[in-house]
């Protein structure tokens, strides 16, 4: 068993010993939820944003559209202390573990150096204005893509935030919120012509150092050049996202609150000047990464996992979500998304659930709204999707395997499971109450296999990307929609028949949201 796959067993929730576990909040510890830097150069994204004069496709009128749909604050809930802000990317708990650093190559509007974006001001603050980004470059193994952009966004995650609340489960919630901002940060740069180039595979010290990261508190989790589509020059060719890590079975005994952080040191990658990557290939074992297993077996172009016999076969094929004008509708979406808290039990659908299905999984139908036909994810083909429906009208009740490649849905068990799903999920109501709830699933040893123990960044970060489209396409269609990161792990695929061998990621309720 890797280290990842024993932090998986290790912060399962089960029935026998959830309670003993469970843990009273100290509020007088209660985590900072914005980092500040009180010395630097401050770039106010305000105006570009409010002031209607400035031009709608301005260079800082974008820029300051992309930060603000992808991890801008829309929202404030009044308490007695501090107000409680929300952002358009969900998190757990309300605790935002994500940070957002801006690298600058050198720009006449933004010189070079770091610059770390202020969502409470909705700000970028330029901190250290020396030239980093060859060094930029070196820790990503020199990715093509660095060569031919001038902007990079880096997501960090402050880790105490979550594990304030979750303990050592944290981890999970950390990358599933990271995969939210990165499904933000795909839809709104679309919307303002930039494209995204994800990058996994870095050397997370030189990166931690070249931001002032301290690493005990806080980490790098994802590199994302920012190509401007309206540069001619900035067009370029997709690279490879994830690159491998060690696998580690020999670890020591860890106490509980030991784990999160030791996991999180055992998935990162070692800078190695020696380090040679093809970056061209999607071949995992391409890389010489120091301690990558070779995979043998490539999934590039598999079919869909499941294809059970003479199970019903529902075929998910729709018309594409009118996202309106100049994607009006998304970026409006975007800032008005939030997650529900209650179902009034009532049917959707199935127009309704073809819908969703289409815009999360088939990204091809979007592009003559002028939306990336193939998005960059981490290694999509290692995520699975599970949906239990309670109530959805023209379709059965039962659990049914989605298959994106065949675009249809194919049923594995037949029965109502509202109250299993309320118990699988906690006794949270939302379970439930939701007309459909989706589970987002891997192949851990497989995964494992091909990437190492940062396999598990990877699977947690792509499940949240999808949950991401998910919520904003269920907003826009007036449906209710809530993710859900707490669940009984091994119960999930007992009760609904999904195989032993998937590791559940994530869950996502669906409904007729309780006004």
């Amino acid at each position: 068993m890797s280290i990842a796959q024993h932090y998986h067993e290790r912060t399962k929730y089960d029935p026998k010993t959830i309670h003993a576990k469970s843990h009273a909040l100290n509020w007088e510890e209660q985590p900072i939820l914005f980092k500040t830097y009180p010395v630097g150069t401050s770039f106010d994204l305000k105006p570009a944003l409010e002031d209607s004069s400035v031009e709608a496709g301005s260079w800082w009128k974008r820029l300051s559209k992309l930060l603000y749909c992808t991890y801008g604050l829309t929202g404030m809930i009044p308490t007695l202390g501090e107000p409680h802000y929300l952002r358009s990317s969900p998190s757990a708990g309300g605790l935002y573990p994500a940070e957002l650093y801006l690298i600058s190559r050198g720009t006449p509007r933004l010189p070079s150096g770091l610059y770390h974006y202020q969502s409470k001001t909705h700000s970028l603050i330029h901190f250290w204005e020396n030239d980093v980004w060859t060094a930029l470059q070196s820790a990503c193994f020199w990715n093509p893509v660095l060569a031919g952009t001038q902007l990079a966004l880096v997501a960090t995650a402050v880790f105490f935030r979550s594990a304030w609340r979750y303990q050592d489960r944290a981890y999970r919630r950390i990358f599933l919120d990271t995969g939210h901002l990165l499904g933000n940060l795909e839809l709104a740069c679309a919307a303002n012509d930039y494209r995204p180039h994800l990058i996994g595979g870095f050397a997370d010290e030189a990166v931690n150092q070249l931001l002032y990261l301290d690493a005990d508190q806080e980490g790098a989790i994802a590199v994302v050049p920012l190509a401007d589509r309206l540069e001619i020059g900035e067009n370029l060719s997709l690279t490879r996202t994830a690159l491998p890590a060690a696998t580690q079975r020999e670890f020591p005994h860890l106490e509980d609150g030991q784990l999160l952080n030791y996991f999180h040191q055992a998935t990162q990658i070692e800078f190695n000047a020696n380090t040679k990557i093809d970056w061209a290939s999607t071949d995992a074992t391409d890389a010489s990464v120091v301690g990558s297993d070779d995979s043998d077996e490539t999934t590039s172009h598999r079919a869909d996992k499941y294809n059970i016999p003479f199970c019903l076969k529902v075929p998910t094929l729709t018309s594409p979500v009118d996202w309106d004008a100049n994607l009006d509708g998304l970026e409006q979406t975007m800032i008005n998304r939030r997650s529900t808290r209650a179902y009034t039990g009532e049917p959707l659908t199935l127009d309704e659930l073809k819908a969703l299905l289409d815009f999360t999984y088939q990204p091809q139908h979007y592009i003559d709204q002028d939306l990336d036909g193939s998005p960059d994810y981490f290694d999509l083909e290692l995520v699975e999707t599970f949906v239990a429906v309670s109530g959805v009208t023209g379709l059965e009740e039962g659990c049914y395997y989605y298959a994106p490649k065949a675009q249809e849905l194919r049923q594995i068990r037949f029965k109502n499971f509202r109250s299993e799903l309320h118990y699988l999920c906690l006794g949270q109501d939302l379970g439930r109450d939701a007309a459909a709830v989706m589970f987002h699933t891997a192949d851990l040893e497989k995964a494992v296999s091909k990437y190492g123990d940062r396999a598990y960044r990877y699977l947690h970060m792509d499940a949240g990307h999808l949950g991401q489209r998910l919520n904003l396409a269920a907003v826009y269609l007036d449906l209710g929609v809530s993710g859900i990161g707490g669940f009984f792990d091994d119960q999930v695929n007992e009760v609904l028949g999904i195989p032993s061998d998937e590791a559940v990621l994530y869950i996502t309720t669906l409904g007729r949201p309780r006004r």
